[in-house]
């Protein structure tokens, strides 16, 4: 009998518990903090800690800040909401089932090169245009081509998830992270060493998630026993779609031709006008309606659609909510910055060939605390950017390892695999049996770069 696992609620819980306790016991601080107009941030003031009165959350903070945290993560959740009242018409059309069949005999035999292209583009988008939370609505059509491909849907999730988030982690212009660290540490973002040592990680990352994504997918092709998600929801009839070849209808063209037309819009949108959630959003809510009256859904029925879509993702909605009160707990307990205080003072005790190991491994304890990539920037940079220059590291050290730290940590810290298993509807303990071996390669590939970029003083 297969032993039952825990529920994900209640790890998430017990995550929660853990961080009220330490609220009690890890005295409370602040740095000062002042707004940079070129920035339009507030940066902290390097030397400038101090302690402050104890702020410890108590039992009853503690369920208050639960409702809280849901109210924080209202912009990701809602925006969940409207992206998958999309997904949901659209699976409705049709169209994205009679398209996978289109690739199963057009691409017949030839899975790897599907599932690679995609993990490629989504990692550019998350390298150069700092693209993750924004390509979450993806998640469900990718899970879906996944299984009608004869795979699980962690698969296609790791398609949207791990390439966007590798690509965010490695990435080579990013202007949300790497754009912003290089601002307030006051170096240029393109000097063309950094530059091309960036697009070498870029490249060794990607080629190591692609390379394990493919073992596991190989691994459960021929059986779906052997694979971590055992759940039997397939979203897509594998057996319907290759007993039913045909060409596509002109409703199903006009569905895929507005699907491609989104992903250009998002795309525009995000370059050169600022779009973040609540505009991506508006444009999924649009294209729900307009993909709806393409295949000739009543308006009635579309709403209804989305009523039943929203239940489906009360699941996801929970979790992040639960994973957002973790920050709001450390928040209030005013212990964040006590905590990067005692880790720079670490780093001032070490030798430089060692420090910049310690700052990358800093960096990914910090990424609990501060999940935000630009947060985590503004917080860390303005005290490790000084503290390179101390050590005699170069501030590109800081900064490398403060976007490895940031951007891998989320994929496995509580705070972004409760988003990451919220999407894809897993449990917690399922993301963690699959990604744990990954992140230990990531861990090590981060420490090997580090040290090369100290010894080649990038």
């Amino acid at each position: 009998m297969r032993k039952k696992s825990i529920h994900t609620y209640v790890i998430m819980f017990g995550v929660i518990i853990t961080a009220t306790i330490l609220t009690w016991i890890i005295p409370a601080g602040n740095f000062t903090r002042i707004f940079d107009n070129n920035l339009g941030r507030e940066l902290i003031l390097a030397d400038s800690f101090k302690y402050v009165q104890a702020t410890p959350v108590s039992l009853w903070g503690m369920f208050v800040d639960i409702f809280n945290g849901f109210v924080e993560s209202a912009d990701i959740s809602f925006f969940l909401l409207f992206a998958y009242g999309y997904v949901n018409i659209l699976l409705e059309s049709k169209a994205l089932e009679a398209f996978v069949n289109y690739l199963l005999v057009k691409m017949r035999g030839r899975d790897t090169m599907i599932i690679s292209i995609f993990i490629i583009l989504f990692a550019i988008c998350g390298s150069t245009l700092g693209m993750y939370e924004e390509v979450l609505g993806f998640v469900p059509i990718f899970m879906a081509i996944s299984i009608a491909l004869g795979y699980d849907k962690l698969v296609g999730g790791s398609i949207v998830i791990l390439g966007s988030g590798v690509g965010f982690a490695a990435a080579t212009i990013n202007p949300f992270s790497i754009g912003l660290a290089s601002n307030i540490a006051n170096i240029p973002l393109m000097e063309p060493k950094v530059f091309i040592f960036r697009i070498c990680a870029f490249v060794l990352f990607i080629a190591v998630t692609i390379l394990y994504v493919l073992k596991y997918a190989h691994g459960i092709k021929s059986n779906l026993t052997n694979g971590i998600e055992q759940n039997k929801d397939h979203t897509l009839n594998v057996n319907s779609i290759q007993n039913n070849i045909h060409k596509l209808e002109i409703k199903q063209i006009l569905s895929l031709a507005s699907f491609l037309l989104i992903i250009v819009f998002i795309g525009v949108g995000v370059i050169y006008y600022d779009f973040y959630l609540s505009e991506i959003a508006a444009i999924f809510f649009i294209s729900m309606f307009i993909t709806g009256f393409i295949n000739k859904i009543s308006i009635n029925d579309i709403c209804e659609k989305f009523i039943n879509s929203s239940k489906e993702m009360m699941f996801t909605v929970l979790i992040i909510g639960f994973g957002r009160a973790i920050q709001v707990i450390i928040t209030e307990g005013n212990i964040i910055d006590t905590i990067i205080n005692y880790l720079s003072h670490l780093l001032l005790q070490l030798p430089k060939e060692i420090a910049g190991v310690a700052m990358l491994i800093i960096q990914n304890i910090l990424c609990f605390f501060v999940p935000s990539g630009s947060g985590q920037a503004v917080v860390s940079i303005p005290i490790l950017a000084p503290v390179a220059d101390l050590l005699g590291l170069s501030r590109n050290i800081a900064i490398l390892t403060y976007q490895f730290g940031n951007g891998f940590g989320y994929l496995f810290w509580p705070i972004g695999a409760a988003t990451i298993c919220g999407v894809m509807k897993i449990g917690i303990d399922q993301w963690y049996k699959y990604f744990l071996k990954l992140y230990c390669y990531f861990i090590i590939i981060q420490i090997i770069l580090i040290m090369l970029a100290v010894v080649m003083n990038i």
